[in-house]
């Protein structure tokens, strides 16, 4: 069985460019097109959801110039690729919180969200200025203004209370975690979401990421016997 969401880092732009001798804007440059590429191949491959980290709220600890480029790579993304991603069914949904973005950028995700919204085909999420305890702190900030209005008992509160409060709500939880560039870490991603999924690590700098590297993940997924803390089927026999 294929994975029904498929979350990945797209880690090793910058040392993508070193090794290179090239500035670290071409590997964020060329990293846009392997966005271009994932989506195409997740959209090949009829995985319904992809969920990519774009941007995460520790980034902006990064240089200025570094960081003005990002947001320029994201802008021209938009409105460069927004409307084929429209003509191709593609919904485009944005987690991350947006207090403190600039004014035009906010109105590109909204706006993003908008046009997409009735779509029917891969769910595209992308994480921009996210970070997975800021959500979940944010979450548990609305249950709590539930319980505090009476809409909600403490001793209700769930597992799905919690879920329906994430931004992610409405998306299933990843079942495949891909992290390119070797890096073994999970970097404040999805930490609630990511709880089963099963995890790969690749060599592969996220530039020169592709289908096959998509492909040779799935199967790695694919011969995995998934439990879920249940028993296997040898040791339940």
């Amino acid at each position: 069985m294929k994975p029904r969401h498929i979350a990945i880092i797209m880690d090793g732009n910058g040392r993508w460019a070193e090794q290179r001798g090239l500035p670290r804007f071409e590997g964020h440059r060329r990293g846009v097109e392997a966005v271009r590429e994932a989506v195409k191949s997740a959209r090949a491959l009829d995985i319904p959801y992809l969920t990519l980290f774009s941007f995460s709220s520790e980034n902006w600890s990064r240089p200025k110039s570094e960081i003005l480029d990002l947001m320029g790579l994201m802008r021209r993304f938009i409105q460069r690729d927004l409307a084929e991603l429209h003509q191709a069914n593609v919904r485009v949904r944005i987690i991350g919180e947006r207090d403190g973005l600039d004014a035009d950028i906010i109105k590109m995700l909204d706006e993003s969200e908008a046009l997409t919204r009735a779509n029917t085909g891969l769910t595209l999420t992308v994480a921009f200025n996210y970070g997975s305890r800021a959500e979940i702190l944010r979450a548990a900030r609305r249950i709590a203004g539930q319980v505090e209005r009476g809409e909600l008992k403490a001793a209700e509160i769930c597992h799905d209370h919690l879920a329906a409060a994430l931004d992610t709500a409405g998306i299933p939880d990843p079942d495949l975690f891909i992290r390119t560039s070797g890096e073994q870490r999970l970097s404040n991603f999805l930490l609630w979401q990511l709880a089963y999924a099963e995890l790969v690590f690749i060599d592969t700098f996220w530039p020169d990421f592709n289908r096959s590297h998509m492909e040779a993940a799935i199967a790695s997924f694919q011969s995995r016997e998934r439990r879920f803390g249940g028993l296997t089927k040898r040791s339940s026999a």
